[in-house]
């Protein structure tokens, strides 16, 4: 699926965006049923932003794909990051309490050097 994004407006400057989905959806591999989760992109953009839209629409991919939480986690990662190439970039998933168990899963990555700003992680 290609991601769409658009000419960073301000690409002289270090500044981060942080992209909140709150009603992401996923299938658990294992009993079929529903996994949901907050997923949070965090990035200091280099010379592109990621189109909302169509951030939105790859998320939607995965509704109906078997897939556990940490290979979700680090396949958005990846694939937001070879799309935007940011200059720093964290994704967060905050999934929903299933059995009395949470579970967060965080992938961070840089360009080298990068020293600018960072976000704070997600709180709810």
């Amino acid at each position: 699926m290609d991601i769409e994004t658009f000419p960073n407006p301000n690409p002289e400057r270090n500044y981060t965006i942080q992209h909140i989905q709150e009603e992401f959806t996923s299938t658990c591999p294992m009993t079929g049923h529903p996994d949901y989760a907050t997923v949070v992109f965090s990035y200091a953009p280099d010379e592109v932003c990621i189109e909302l839209k169509a951030m939105k629409l790859y998320l939607h991919s995965f509704r109906n794909k078997g897939i556990f939480f940490e290979a979700a986690t680090n396949q958005i990662f990846e694939d937001l990051f070879a799309v935007t190439k940011p200059r720093w970039a964290r994704l967060e998933t905050v999934w929903r309490g299933r059995g009395g168990i949470r579970s967060n899963v965080v992938v961070e990555d840089a360009q080298a050097g990068y020293d600018g700003p960072i976000t704070l992680p997600y709180s709810a």
